[in-house]
């Protein structure tokens, strides 16, 4: 099942929010930059967020057919 376009939006911003605030001795805005910048390099926490949580769809596909 594909994620709807706005909901992967919401999710990839708020994981971007996430990794800014998790660095320490920065502004905020020097941080959120840094992780946009990234980000748009396929580098940084978000973006190996996005494949840990497709690699783990892939992986739990094989029991999508079981309904508990």
């Amino acid at each position: 099942i594909e994620v709807e376009r706005h909901r992967g939006n919401f999710m990839a911003m708020m994981w971007i929010r996430d990794f800014a605030r998790s660095k320490k001795g920065k502004p905020m805005k020097e941080k959120l930059a840094g992780e946009l910048m990234d980000a748009y390099q396929k580098t940084g926490g978000a973006v190996k967020k996005k494949e840990d949580t497709h690699r783990m769809a892939e992986a739990n596909k094989a029991f999508s057919h079981y309904r508990w």
